[in-house]
């Protein structure tokens, strides 16, 4: 498998840009992306088994990589949900499948969002992790949208290894990730 090119770009311009920027002694120093996972909720997955599977075929079409469902750790009455019933599926992605996703999400996918603004700066955590939600799992051009039987979510992680909010929102701007404008 070929390299991805953001892991390029990463390995050749960005680590450099990042040193420079905050005066790291060391390149170990540097921020990078450990993960990404992408999670997809569904409150009826254990009386749905078909929207359920079909959300897990999405999620791996979209991937490249099988999903895996998510069982309910404890019961809440109030959702109707119970300890062990399956409520969604989610994939988590590493290494040159993680980048080349990342690819297609900042390129092609996020463009393809109706009235897109730009993603929101204020959902970094102080751990070094980006959350954020598609609304339309359609946006991603491995979905055929005739047969997609129901439009859902996804929520997705991106996981660094950084120490601070600023850190990582650096890091994400050199991979061109498409924040809002300020002001």
């Amino acid at each position: 498998m070929a390299a991805a090119r953001l892991k390029i770009d990463y390995d050749t311009n960005i680590k450099k840009r990042m040193m420079d920027r905050f005066k790291y002694t060391s390149v170990m120093q540097v921020p990078r992306i450990e993960k990404i996972v992408l999670n997809v909720g569904m409150g009826d997955g254990h009386s749905n088994q078909n929207a359920l599977n079909a959300a897990i075929e999405e999620l791996s079409r979209i991937t490249g990589q099988h999903a895996v469902k998510t069982v309910a750790k404890k019961s809440i009455a109030n959702f109707k949900i119970r300890e062990g019933y399956d409520v969604g599926c989610r994939v988590t992605l590493r290494g040159a499948i993680m980048f080349e996703f990342l690819d297609r999400l900042i390129n092609i996918a996020l463009p393809r969002v109706r009235d897109f603004k730009g993603l929101s700066t204020r959902s970094f955590d102080n751990f070094g992790n980006y959350n954020f939600s598609v609304r339309e799992q359609i946006i991603f051009p491995e979905i055929d949208f005739d047969k997609v039987d129901k439009i859902h979510g996804i929520n997705i992680t991106i996981v660094t290894n950084s120490k601070s909010k600023d850190e990582t929102k650096a890091l994400l701007d050199e991979f061109k990730m498409p924040f809002r404008e300020q002001g």
